[in-house]
C-alpha cells in the first residue's frame, strides 16, 4: 500500500505522546487528524498530553477495516504494540532498500 491519499482511503494508526504512552485511532485524513490531536482538538484522551508523534499507519479501502484494525490494537499490552511498532519500522527500512 502507498501513502498517496484518495478521498475512499481509511487509516488506522498510532501516536506516541510525549510522555512515551501510545493512543491508536482511525481516520479518513490522517494530516489532518495528526494536526487536531497535536492542537487540542482531536481525541479527549490526548488533550494536555502532545505534541504527538506518528509511530504506526496502515492504509485500508473501507472504513470498517480501519476501525476493526484500530480496535485489534487497542487490545494489545504495550509490550505488544511495541512489537508491532518495531516490526512496521523493518518492514519500512525494508521498502526503502
Amino acid at each position: 500500500m502507498t501513502d498517496q491519499v484518495s478521498p475512499h482511503d481509511y487509516w488506522a494508526y498510532v501516536v506516541q505522546c510525549k510522555h512515551g504512552t501510545y493512543y491508536a485511532g482511525w481516520t479518513n485524513d490522517l494530516k489532518k487528524r495528526i494536526a487536531a490531536h497535536n492542537n487540542g482538538t482531536g481525541a479527549k484522551y490526548l488533550r494536555g498530553k502532545g505534541p504527538v508523534k506518528l509511530v504506526y499507519k496502515k492504509k485500508f479501502k473501507t472504513v470498517q477495516e480501519a476501525q476493526a484494525r484500530e480496535r485489534a490494537i487497542k487490545k494489545l499490552t504495550r509490550k505488544q504494540k511495541e512489537k508491532l511498532l518495531r516490526a512496521s519500522l523493518r518492514a519500512k527500512r525494508s521498502n526503502l532498500l
